[in-house]
């Protein structure tokens, strides 16, 4: 795995850390916002080692669901966990009127850490591949 590829991931998980602590503080709007920073730091992560980049969150989860969901590399609901935290977090972040629930954020952060270690064991065979061949 190259550095640029471990580096998304450990924003990733630095990014799930950081949203475990702001929900325990409940700044849940806050909390909401690293989840999807979680994914989204890991669909980067991935879409990296397959030699993909992209410049918007939209063209980041497009190309997730094209390379990895719709192809059966990795669970097709977890690109569906992505768009549903991004939506959450443009409302969490943008709308004034915003509340999640403990609840709500319960569930980003459990999408999060299933979405992390999902690329964390699909970039390891990834790796394996590479040193076995």
């Amino acid at each position: 795995m190259n550095i640029e590829v471990q580096a998304l991931m450990e924003k990733a998980r630095e990014s799930e850390g950081a949203a475990s602590l702001l929900r325990r503080e409940e700044y849940l709007n806050f909390a909401a916002s690293r989840a999807y920073y979680a994914m989204f730091y890991a669909a980067e992560a991935l879409l990296l080692a397959r030699g993909l980049s992209f410049s918007s969150h939209s063209a980041v989860m497009a190309a997730f669901g094209r390379e990895f969901a719709k192809t059966g590399s990795l669970e097709p609901r977890l690109h569906q966990h992505l768009i549903n935290a991004f939506n959450m977090r443009n409302i969490g972040d943008y709308d004034t009127r915003a509340s999640f629930t403990g609840e709500q954020v319960d569930e980003l952060l459990t999408w999060a850490r299933e979405f992390i270690l999902a690329a964390e064991a699909f970039l390891a065979t990834q790796s394996d591949a590479t040193t076995d061949g």
